[in-house]
């Protein structure tokens, strides 16, 4: 039922492209393995083995840890309404951070310079596997909506308080291991 690809294929981009939601997992050679949901609008297909997305501020930063530390991490789609499949991307990621001018020039030219209130930096993966599978038993949803907490958080907080924020809440893992985020903020800066 599975099959392996060396790149994303046209009718995986559309696939891509059609989900609410996408999940992040990552971890470092110890320590514990990281899940997130992230908003599958915040993604974008760059290349057929390459794709970024809009990293926004949550509690935590194990991603940028783990990629900082290891570099490995697997993005993975489900198909919650329609025909079943699960997607995955294999490969290696790393930060861009807000700020720099590869993120600026990929806020321009790749998510039309719109940047979402909250955003802390880029995801960018390097695809070197994708891998698709039936998805049979992941369950149907409907879709109702996007939530708005999160933004609104983040207008509330504005630039100062998520500064504030990322260093106490975003600069390091649950395992201690640096996000690189308040390091590179100052150097950005």
């Amino acid at each position: 039922m599975g099959k392996a690809f060396s790149s994303i294929e046209p009718q995986h981009r559309t696939f891509i492209e059609k989900q609410h939601i996408f999940f992040t997992s990552s971890a470092a050679a110890t320590g514990r393995v990281n899940v997130s949901p992230k908003d599958g609008t915040a993604l974008r297909v760059i290349a057929p083995d390459q794709m970024v997305y809009l990293d926004v501020t949550g509690s935590g930063n194990e991603t940028a840890a783990h990629l900082l530390a290891d570099g490995r991490l697997t993005i993975m789609f489900c198909a919650f309404e329609g025909a079943p499949m699960i997607l995955r991307l294999y490969g290696r990621g790393r930060v861009v951070r807000r700020g720099s001018l590869e993120y600026q020039h990929l806020l321009a030219t790749v998510f039309g310079g719109c940047e979402r209130a909250g955003a802390r930096q880029m995801i960018l993966l390097d695809v070197d596997r994708v891998q698709t599978s039936c998805g049979y038993g992941v369950p149907l949803f409907d879709y109702v909506g996007e939530r708005d907490t999160l933004t609104r958080w983040a207008e509330t907080k504005g630039e100062d308080g998520l500064a504030r924020y990322w260093n106490e809440k975003n600069a390091s893992s649950i395992d201690g291991l640096s996000t690189g985020l308040i390091e590179e903020e100052s150097a950005v800066a």
